[in-house]
């Protein structure tokens, strides 16, 4: 054996500290957005002004603020679940089925993943254009479905891969046919995975700009109202504290989406 001559302890050290640093410099600003949502004062520098909830009780007395929010839930929570619908009917083909042009399909499937959202929503607007497609809230949700869906795929991919075959065997030796053991064995038994890619998509879509800012028309979603409130130094202010918000709950997704796919794995 090659001793690299490097003690263990020290590369224990490095490691410790890197994680630190790195964890330090991901979830400071998050940190920083929520400390300045409480500041008394319209100006984010320290030292604070004050500790205040103004700024939340304003958020609510914005009806501007309500219908972006309305139309992101609503848009947000369609869009999984057509998603993760879509995404569960591939994963299931690919897993459990050979088929010609599969290697095609996945390519096909996977290209949203690695295209940028920016030159996503260029091409979706000129779709849209080219075949008399009014720009809505239907757009939007239709950009978010093609964007979570390879994701939702994968997730869920990834359980059925490790799921073990000889039970839905067993259920179709007990009598039940292909769809009755698709409801009651495979899909009960994947429902974290199932949850996680909702949850994954839901959460995707709650913070989606580039596309949404292309296909969105008259209407206004979250990300896009906080972009326009960005031009307005007065209301900078309501813009943080919404961010904190949203940043705050978008750990909290991603925590109980990485609790589920452990427990889907």
């Amino acid at each position: 054996m090659i001793n690299s001559g490097v003690p263990r302890k020290f590369s224990l050290s490095v490691g410790a500290v890197y994680f630190a640093l790195f964890t330090l410099f991901m979830y400071l600003p998050i940190a920083l957005l929520v400390i300045f949502s409480f500041n008394d004062s319209p100006t984010l520098t320290f030292p604070l002004s004050g500790f205040t909830l103004k700024w939340y009780q304003e958020l609510w007395k914005n009806q501007e603020l309500v219908t972006a929010v309305t139309n992101s839930l609503l848009v947000g929570i369609l869009s999984s679940l057509v998603a993760t619908a879509l995404g569960t009917m591939a994963a299931l083909g690919v897993i459990r089925f050979e088929f010609p042009g599969k290697t095609l399909f996945l390519s096909v499937a996977a290209m949203p993943l690695v295209i940028p959202a920016v030159v996503m929503g260029v091409a979706m607007l000129i779709v849209f254009a080219r075949v008399g497609v009014p720009l809505t809230l239907w757009t939007v949700g239709i950009g978010h479905v093609i964007i979570n869906a390879p994701y939702a795929m994968l997730i869920v991919a990834a359980r059925l891969a490790g799921f073990e075959e000889h039970v839905e065997e067993a259920a179709m030796d007990l009598g039940a046919d292909y769809w009755a053991t698709l409801w009651r064995v495979t899909l009960p038994m994947s429902a974290p995975a199932l949850a996680a890619a909702f949850l994954s998509s839901f959460t995707t879509s709650l913070d989606e700009f580039a596309v949404t800012f292309f296909l969105v028309g008259s209407d206004t979603t979250l990300p896009v109202y906080l972009y326009s409130q960005l031009r307005f130094p007065s209301r900078l202010p309501l813009v943080v504290t919404l961010a904190a918000i949203m940043m705050v709950l978008s750990v909290f997704i991603v925590i109980v989406v990485e609790k589920l796919r452990r427990m889907a794995s």
